[in-house]
């Protein structure tokens, strides 16, 4: 067994075929953000947003035990403490062009 793999195979899923499903984590996760933030009317960073859907996946996990519950968890993680890290605009308005 290797030891951290499933590090390995979030970071593989969050750099490729997510990515290519939904688009670049930060303006998906960015446009979460901005919806939770006008839903509960107060302030919801990028990096809240990763942590809460990663506890969503931990207490699936909690429940039954499923590999794919973990992946996301750590890409979750990952994407959380990159946004946080970055100067990748979080507000949806911030990534917004002219065109749409």
């Amino acid at each position: 067994m290797r030891y951290g793999s499933i590090l390995l195979t979030a970071c593989d899923l969050v750099n490729g075929e997510r990515q290519r499903e939904y688009g670049p984590p930060g303006e998906c996760i960015g446009n979460t953000a901005d919806l939770w933030s006008a839903y509960l009317g107060h302030p919801v960073t990028a990096k809240d947003v990763g942590i809460c859907l990663a506890l969503v996946k931990i207490a699936r996990e909690a429940h039954s035990h499923k590999r794919d519950n973990l992946v996301d968890a750590c890409g979750y993680l990952g994407l959380a403490a990159d946004l946080a890290e970055s100067s990748w605009p979080t507000d949806v308005s911030d990534t917004m062009t002219d065109d749409g």
